[in-house]
């Protein structure tokens, strides 16, 4: 009989690795009802909007309940929004928050006699354990197949001298730069070709505060879930990785089997678009769990990736053929056609927008009829496009400047100039907001750019070199 018991235990516990991240919907509905805006982590963690974390126990077998209420709480008669350290749920879901002691290491509550469902309940299994973290003894029975003493490699924060960036030396120090309001509880991530490290800037500041040490030099660095992790792909790497922003760490390693290159994020439906273009394949990332969910076959080398509403476009970089996916019909794919060189592509008001690098020109294409609609001479080395408000913003590198074409009918409009002396190859969208951030590869600098405004409202110098620039929210850390 104790024989079979054990065997049931082993059974039950197996079977709860398997979903331990799932959480159940009730737990769910609370969670968002009780306190607003907190982050239910992939892997089950919950996160408070103040930073609050709390560790879930799993039961081996939840109660049968008609409604979910909390049934006892560490102090008592308290509820999530007073976050008290324990709340034990009438389904036997438990909750325990993280506590930071003087000396810096983390814990849980230590209970003399802990209740029975904090001492048969279990940690998610494919649960990021929180560096540090070190539990009461009568609580390892929680623990199941984890491994809590983390390394100490687990951690990719380095200090700017520890992570010894040479390159930092061969440049001037800047002096003072003012904040303008629209970079106000944003943060700076800067990728180079020259460091494997991810640079961490305060707007406005010159110099990192940080780097992000990663495997290899990242390809693309795209900040997801409104700046609390960065999706990277890196250079020879059949990964895409999740970095958590806030505890600095890898929180999970997504296997691809092939190298992917660049991203694209859906945000309204937690989905990333990832491209592996010697596989000829696009991957449906899911936000939520971090997970692969979908694998999009598509024809030829994909790269200049956008996506726009329910399409994405891509060019296959060996016939020069632009291609668009249509995301709500089954993925199906559509040949717009075959453009020389292509080097940015936008979409709007059913017309596909493609440049030409070495044409220095614009083809407007109709989607319906693959039609021609017009074509628009600019400058030299046109490098990438972003439409805002019926607005063609067309960043073209070899003058540094912005020209300004009104869509609805093709005339020039205006110019916004940009560093002297400068090569910007990178317009991008800051989230949430009507700004766009230009990179300079030549000047190391970072440009803003109001596009309701049509104008530049500031260019920063940094101490180190640019490839790319993304501007997101700011993070509180978990120190």
């Amino acid at each position: 009989m104790r024989k079979l018991l054990v065997i049931v235990f082993i059974m039950l516990v197996s079977s709860l690795g398997a979903f331990a991240s799932k959480m159940p919907d009730e737990i769910v509905d609370y969670i968002n009802k009780t306190v607003p805006n907190t982050d239910i982590r992939f892997d089950g963690v919950v996160i408070l909007p103040d930073n609050t974390i709390y560790l879930p126990l799993y039961p081996s077998l939840f109660s049968d309940i008609k409604k979910l209420k909390i049934k006892e709480s560490i102090p008592a008669n308290k509820d999530l929004s007073q976050k008290p350290d324990v709340i034990i749920f009438n389904n036997d879901f438990v909750l325990l928050k993280v506590i930071i002691k003087e000396n810096g290491y983390k814990t849980v509550l230590h209970m003399t006699t802990p209740p029975l469902q904090v001492r048969t309940g279990l940690l998610p299994q494919d649960m990021l354990v929180p560096s540090g973290l070190i539990l009461p003894e009568n609580l390892k029975g929680i623990i199941g197949n984890l491994n809590i003493d983390v390394k100490k490699e687990d951690i990719i924060k380095l200090n700017i001298k520890e992570s010894f960036e040479e390159f930092l030396s061969e440049y001037d120090k800047v002096g003072t730069q003012s904040l303008i309001p629209e970079l106000k509880n944003k943060v700076v991530y800067i990728t180079t070709n020259y460091s494997k490290n991810i640079q961490v800037l305060e707007p406005a500041k010159a110099s990192p505060m940080y780097s992000l040490a990663q495997k290899s030099i990242p390809i693309n660095a795209i900040p997801v879930r409104k700046g609390k992790f960065l999706l990277v792909t890196s250079y020879e790497r059949p990964y895409l990785d999740v970095v958590s922003v806030a505890d600095s760490r890898f929180i999970k390693q997504i296997s691809l089997g092939t190298n992917p290159e660049e991203i694209v994020v859906d945000e309204d439906n937690n989905k990333a678009y990832v491209t592996a273009p010697k596989a000829s394949v696009i991957f449906v990332i899911d936000l939520k769990t971090m997970s692969i969910m979908q694998k999009i076959r598509v024809n030829g080398y994909c790269e200049k990736f956008l996506l726009a509403g329910n399409k994405i476009f891509y060019s296959d970089k060996m016939k020069g053929e632009l291609w668009a996916i249509e995301t709500d019909n089954g993925y199906a794919l559509k040949n717009i056609g075959r453009f020389p060189n292509i080097s940015a592509i936008a979409f709007a008001n059913n017309k596909v927008y493609i440049s030409s690098r070495t044409k220095s020109r614009i083809a407007v294409v109709d989607y319906d009829s693959l039609g021609l609609d017009g074509e628009y001479t600019i400058s030299s080395k046109p490098s990438g496009m972003i439409l805002y408000d019926d607005i063609l913003y067309v960043l073209c590198a070899q003058d540094n400047l912005i020209q300004k074409i009104d869509a609805t009918d093709g005339h020039y409009m205006d110019k916004i100039k940009l560093t002297e002396n400068g090569f910007s190859p990178r317009i991008s969208r800051i989230e949430d907001s009507s700004m766009a951030v230009v990179s300079d590869v030549k000047a190391n600098k970072y440009s803003i750019v109001d596009l309701a405004k049509g104008r530049l409202i500031k260019t920063y110098t940094v101490n180190v070199p640019v490839k790319d620039v993304q501007i997101t929210n700011k993070i509180k850390l978990f120190e």
